[in-house]
């Protein structure tokens, strides 16, 4: 086996197909299905250190949208939701972790190819990491460059972008692979109408005089947990939230706030589009009452949003 990355040192254990097993025994054979077609389901969950211990963030939803994903593309997960979350929260006790990142998968395994995956086996598996600032430290407070990239989002007539779906991902991989190579932090993609979609892994926030506006899902978007959750924040902080809107490209460079939201990228404040300078060119006053807000319930969860935590 290759050295591993850097953030996967340390990791001892992955559940796979039922069983815990040991981090280098997590394997699959070079013609699982989905390797070639693309063909699986995943969630990217986080788990905080909360003062009352270490608590998945919105896991209940997630993993509904890991079943919803799952029947669009007729893969059976042969767990129930409890068996997952009991698995789930046992790997994090034996990772011995107080924080991480979570990703449970499940996918058509090895078996007949060909596009037809009937045949194949659903192969499951989960794995938890430590895992900081998606888009770095530095951005959660400075904010981040971003272009607005060549490759369109998909539409949901082509693949359905409310499921969470492996093969798609190319299309953020590109998006951001053209961003990061243009020396920007990330991209914003549109959609083929040409309107605001979403950032490769994560939704995107316009604020402007005041009232808070984020794409709709009618505008080729993944429905977002961390969107829901910001929307639902910012109502409660008595912002006024447009949550079905269409943006055009122009509106982002005049917009007074922009920000990044995403399981990875939690809250990220958007400093720049395509050279064009955001506001002040820094993290608004809206969105740093947001992001602050953000992270004070993850550290210490009031009553009103105990329910988004399941506490390992």
């Amino acid at each position: 086996m290759s050295e591993r990355p850097e953030m996967f040192e340390g990791v001892e254990t992955i559940w796979q197909d039922g069983e815990f097993v040991d981090f280098e025994d997590a394997q699959v054979h070079v013609l699982t299905h989905a390797l070639h077609y693309g063909t699986g389901v995943f969630e990217g969950v986080r788990c905080y250190d909360t003062d009352d211990g270490p608590a998945i963030f919105r896991w209940e939803e997630h993993l509904d949208r890991l079943y919803e994903s799952a029947k669009v593309y007729d893969i059976e997960i042969p767990y129930t939701p409890e068996e997952l979350t009991e698995a789930t929260v046992e790997l994090i006790r034996r990772e011995g972790l107080e924080s991480c990142y979570i990703r449970p998968i499940a996918f058509y395994g090895y078996g007949p190819l060909g596009l037809n995956p009937s045949e194949s086996p659903v192969e499951t598996a989960i794995g938890v990491w430590p895992w900081g600032a998606y888009l770095g430290e530095e951005a959660l407070e400075e904010g981040i460059d971003t272009a607005i990239s060549s490759w369109r989002k998909h539409a949901s007539s082509q693949i359905p972008t409310s499921a969470k779906t492996t093969g798609a991902y190319v299309n953020s991989v590109l998006a951001s692979l053209e961003a990061k190579g243009n020396d920007y932090g990330e991209a914003i993609v549109l959609n083929k109408e040409g309107n605001v979609a979403e950032g490769p892994g994560e939704n995107i926030f316009l604020v402007r005089d005041g009232e808070i506006y984020t794409t709709g899902l009618a505008e080729s978007i993944l429905d977002g947990i961390t969107r829901r959750s910001v929307i639902t924040l910012a109502e409660d902080l008595g912002y006024t939230v447009h949550d079905d809107a269409t943006i055009s490209r122009g509106e982002l460079y005049a917009a007074d706030e922009l920000f990044f939201t995403g399981t990875a990228a939690e809250v990220t404040p958007i400093r720049s589009v395509d050279d064009n300078e955001i506001g002040a060119g820094t993290k608004g006053p809206v969105t740093d009452e947001i992001q602050t807000r953000f992270f004070d319930i993850l550290e210490e969860p009031p009553e009103q949003y105990d329910d988004w935590f399941k506490y390992v």
